[in-house]
């Protein structure tokens, strides 16, 4: 008689395919990568046939596989299903809150999250930190209840509400020769070397935009992955960049220059978003009315 998969392989399974890339689904799932690997294994034993294929450098799915993630995604939807009705039952004394923020938001959204567990420590969470590319894709395939973002999609149709102010800001050195001169132009800025994150980033994008308008050109001088890189490589005086003023929450006040710059801050917003037609659960909508109600001041940013 032949084994049944488990949820947990088929859970495994959606992530190499969701991520391309067995590496970044075991980081997303907190495995060491043989012990991935061994349940891939087991799940191919099981369903007779390769699900994956490497292509030059590229992993891709089989035949087979693209029809398994098809109902593995179904089988997930309807578990989705039954445990919001499930937990609608339970009202908030149970359920799950499943939540994707990307990179940038990892600053804000563990102590909001905080907050909410406090006043329902019956509802068990989830939270998922990824780019944005990543956060775009599960969206689209409808995989978690609600996802934190610097700016909604255009290609996927969704409800988007504005939650809470992001000021994006110039960082620098602190010894940095602009340090506290007021009103720097725009192409003086852009004379100095610059740290970007990479394409796609919804802050690169707005930094970008900014200088298009001004009909200044920008030419990054290195892009990085992260804040925490951005922030030790403006450390290293490899030069500036445009970060949100929320990264900057555990460092000391004097650790950077904050550059008074013309059209500085730009004034951003967090959003929290979900699939237009997904029907949010009990805890999801209350998680959503939550962060709507925690600051009503999102048309203000802040001044530097």
């Amino acid at each position: 008689m032949r084994h049944r998969s488990t949820f947990r392989q088929l859970e495994i399974f959606e992530a190499v395919a969701r991520l391309g890339s067995f590496t970044r689904a075991a980081e997303a799932l907190h495995l060491t990568q043989p012990t991935l690997s061994m349940q891939i294994k087991k799940l191919t034993d099981i369903i007779g046939a390769p699900l994956f294929e490497h292509i030059g450098k590229k992993l891709y799915l089989t035949t087979d596989g693209e029809e398994l993630l098809l109902a593995t995604r179904d089988i997930f939807s309807t578990l989705d299903r039954f445990t919001m009705r499930a937990a609608d039952r339970q009202g908030l004394k149970k359920g799950r809150l499943a939540i994707t923020a990307i990179s940038t938001a990892s600053y804000i959204t563990p102590r909001l999250l905080g907050e909410f567990s406090r006043q329902y420590p019956g509802v068990e969470v989830s939270l998922k930190i990824s780019n944005r590319e990543q956060a775009l894709d599960s969206l689209a395939h409808n995989l978690d209840d609600l996802y934190i973002l610097g700016q909604p999609p255009d290609e996927v149709e969704v409800i988007a509400k504005a939650f809470m102010c992001n000021p994006l800001v110039v960082l620098a050195a602190p010894d940095h020769p602009l340090a506290g001169v007021p009103n720097v132009p725009l192409a003086r800025l852009a004379e100095e070397p610059w740290l970007l994150r990479e394409p796609g980033s919804g802050t690169r994008i707005a930094v970008e935009r900014l200088f298009q308008e001004h009909g200044v050109t920008l030419r990054p001088r290195m892009e990085l992955g992260s804040n925490e890189a951005l922030k030790q490589a403006i450390l290293g005086g490899l030069g500036i960049s445009v970060i949100s003023n929320h990264a900057l929450a555990l460092n000391a006040a004097n650790q950077f220059a904050i550059l008074q710059a013309e059209g500085f801050p730009i004034c951003r917003q967090w959003y929290v978003v979900y699939p237009r037609g997904r029907e949010l659960s009990v805890v999801a909508r209350t998680f959503f009315d939550f962060l709507l109600n925690h600051d009503r001041r999102t048309d203000a940013c802040p001044t530097f």
